[in-house]
């Protein structure tokens, strides 16, 4: 291919092939090939179309042909998830196409689910964080506050519980992915002034770097609780809890965070009491004094040098989330005290808040480069549209089983669990949803559970919310195994604890927090504003402050 012409004048390399040409031979491993299209997880994609069809021709429901439709997409879509036969968000998006071809429901209201008050709040939240993680606000923010808690002497509880409280305090803003991924780099470079794991480590240094690392994995998930930005299953369910009731009063930021807060309070002391007791000995302090003093942490705090221009904004955007914070807290106060959304006659949402804040990070500028803001879309490719979609996923799910008419075979269905109990019911519930969510993603539990407990609910003659709401903590429980929650699998790949360190806590935890679940759950009704749903002529829960709301005729869901 040299240029030179070719003796019909046409030059050699336009003559060329495009593709390389191979010469195609048949042997043995074009057997083997094709065997490999036998794998598990070729029939972990098979399954979900399978059990689909097989739900179609074998089911008989009572109810109208849209139900079994909607069922047998169900298996399908469920199949996948709890298999991963192929990647989340495209399980998540499959209502887009399975929906409309099963008559469940249009393209366009299917699509509604994907982009709504909801996932603006999420959308926003993600960028605010997003800005906070890319100028390394998280790490003076962590270096200050374990200065705070150090002690002097050194106090290894209470350098834990400083520790633990930071990251319990950022999870609850930020998303706990976000938020493990941020704080365990700096807890391992606290333990990295500590003598390296080996023979001549001691044990209390051991126990204490394993306790550091168990606090961080496992204050993530319980600062999520807090709030409805801090994970996706609090998200889901006020998704779910809108669109199966649309004209019940919303679960808004203020609201949940009334009851959420608490409730992540006790169980983040539960956590560090546990820690405490199974890793922190009474040695360790004068173990840990020769490497650990407020000296290394101010020392590491000066090598961060003064702050920038730009650090300063975002700091000073960061302190605007404050006032993010106080607008979702009061854009709707009570029934009675409206809040500033009124202004906008109820047109206005926590997304609303959210986003807006979110804006001003791509105008302020940061006086490095001329035109150069604080944020642009490049530095928001880490967004997990995954999470964003898996949101959507649910909440088409939630909008299909009721318009299909499934909702309503399955309260028939469940007719027997009429006379039972609440008080074992719910325990039961946040047991069942805590052992399911080991084996699958916290936000895939909580889409399955969800659409079951409301006819539980409405089977039982009690309010959705008193079991959908432990179904979804429930979820959140995922304190075994490693491959849990991503908080989880972060804390596991530092080398630092193995699977037996996270049974020791994870156990004694989720005990812990089906106890609070059922310690707390009397306390929803004064902050939920739940009174505006359908008509219940039942009362199956103790008689605490839940009997005003339980009175025949109180309850009108639509």
């Amino acid at each position: 291919m040299n240029g030179e012409d070719s003796p019909n004048g046409v030059p050699d390399d336009l003559k060329a092939p495009l593709l390389p040409i191979q010469e195609i031979t048949v042997n043995g491993s074009d057997c083997s090939s094709f065997m490999s299209l036998f794998t598990p997880k070729s029939f972990f994609i098979l399954l979900g179309p399978l059990l689909c069809t097989l739900t179609c021709l074998i089911v008989k429901l009572d109810g109208p042909v849209t139900s079994r439709n909607m069922l047998a997409v169900l298996a399908w879509m469920f199949s996948w998830w709890i298999t991963e036969a192929v990647p989340m968000p495209i399980t998540s998006m499959s209502p887009l196409f399975l929906f409309p071809l099963f008559g469940i429901s249009s393209a366009d209201e299917v699509a509604q689910s994907y982009m709504d008050d909801v996932i603006s709040l999420v959308l926003g939240s993600f960028i605010l964080a997003l800005a906070v993680e890319h100028y390394n606000i998280h790490r003076r923010l962590a270096l200050n506050i374990t200065l705070l808690f150090c002690g002097d002497p050194l106090n290894p509880p209470l350098l834990l519980l400083g520790i633990c409280a930071t990251t319990f305090f950022v999870s609850m803003w930020m998303h706990n992915v976000t938020t493990a991924l941020m704080m365990m780099p700096v807890a391992t470079g606290i333990l990295q002034r500590l003598p390296a794991e080996g023979p001549g480590q001691s044990p209390h240094v051991n126990r204490f770097c394993r306790a550091v690392v168990l606090g961080v994995t496992y204050a993530t998930p319980v600062g999520g609780i807090s709030t409805l930005t801090g994970t996706g299953v609090n998200l889901i369910l006020v998704g779910m809890w809108k669109s199966y009731f649309p004209e019940a009063d919303p679960i808004s930021f203020s609201t949940w965070f009334f009851f959420g807060f608490p409730f992540a309070v006790l169980l983040f002391f539960a956590l560090w009491a546990i820690l405490c007791c199974l890793y922190c000995s009474r040695g360790a302090g004068a173990a840990l004094s020769p490497y650990l003093d407020k000296s290394h942490l101010r020392r590491e705090l000066q090598m961060l040098g003064p702050m920038t221009f730009a650090e300063k904004m975002v700091l000073t955007v960061f302190s605007n989330e404050w006032m993010l914070i106080f607008l979702w807290m009061t854009r709707n106060i009570t029934d009675h005290i409206p809040g500033w959304g009124a202004l906008f006659n109820g047109r206005a949402g926590d997304g609303t808040a959210s986003v807006m804040m979110a804006t001003l990070l791509f105008i302020i500028p940061t006086k490095k480069q001329k035109g150069e803001k604080l944020m642009d879309w490049n530095k928001c490719k880490k967004l997990p549209w995954n999470i964003v979609l898996l949101l959507g996923a649910g909440f088409a799910i939630a909008t299909g089983v009721k318009s299909s008419g499934l909702a309503d075979v399955l309260s028939k269905a469940l007719g027997f669990l009429e006379h039972a109990p609440y008080l074992a019911i719910a325990p039961a519930v946040c047991l069942i949803s805590s052992t399911v969510t080991e084996f699958t993603s916290n936000n895939s539990t909580t889409t399955l559970v969800l659409p079951i407990l409301i006819q539980v609910a409405q089977t039982m003659h009690v309010h959705p919310l008193l079991l959908m709401v432990p179904g979804a903590i429930g979820a959140q429980f995922s304190y075994l195994l490693p491959t849990g929650t991503p908080s989880n699998v972060v804390g596991f790949t530092t080398g630092h604890i193995e699977i037996k360190d996270m049974m020791k806590i994870g156990a004694p935890l989720k005990v812990a927090g089906i106890a609070v679940t059922a310690l707390l759950m009397p306390s929803l009704e004064e902050h939920t504003s739940l009174g505006q749903t359908k008509e219940y002529d039942t009362v199956k829960i103790p008689p605490s402050g839940w009997q005003v709301l339980y009175k025949q005729g109180a309850m009108h869901i639509s």
